[in-house]
């Protein structure tokens, strides 16, 4: 039930932002569709099983995903500024990265999370070490580049999920 409700919730968010309106037939016919569609996928799925669906979990996410677009902001910044700039040194590489995470879809969600901000790609994840292609390597040091890259966020999703 607790994957349906979410699904559904989302689904309804969106159709929301699509429509841009809150006249009731098209509410209706949102809510219809959403209820479909939340069924038709949600029926099996285990989804959002792992996330904690209390007022301090919807708090966190509220914060992560501000905390998110702005390291994003940040992000797109810095690396517009090394393409107009190409005198500024850039040293690529690729470092190791741990994380406390044990929930499945929190690690899936920090790895796009790290991949989403510009000047750093997930290439590969093994058990709990992530390896990051990094445009600029501050530190090659498997805990100085946790804190840099990855710490942000995961202390988020380790309240949001466990």
């Amino acid at each position: 039930m607790k994957n349906f409700s979410i699904t559904f919730l989302i689904l309804m968010i969106v159709w929301v932002l699509l429509n841009n309106t809150f006249q009731p037939d098209i509410l209706i016919v949102g809510a219809g569709i959403a209820f479909f569609l939340s069924l038709f996928f949600c029926k099996n799925c285990e989804l959002f099983n792992e996330m904690n669906f209390t007022p301090k979990g919807l708090l966190y996410t509220i914060i992560f995903l501000g905390v998110f677009f702005v390291e994003l902001i940040k992000s797109n910044l810095d690396v517009t500024r090394r393409v107009l700039t190409p005198s500024l040194p850039i040293n690529p590489g690729i470092v190791e990265v741990k994380t406390k995470l044990k929930s499945k879809f929190a690690r899936m969600l920090l790895a796009n999370t790290i991949t989403l901000t510009p000047g750093t790609l997930t290439v590969e994840v093994k058990d709990d070490s992530y390896f990051i292609h990094w445009i600029d390597v501050e530190s090659e040091d498997i805990e100085k580049a946790t804190k840099q890259i990855v710490e942000k966020f995961e202390k988020y999703l380790e309240v949001i999920y466990g």
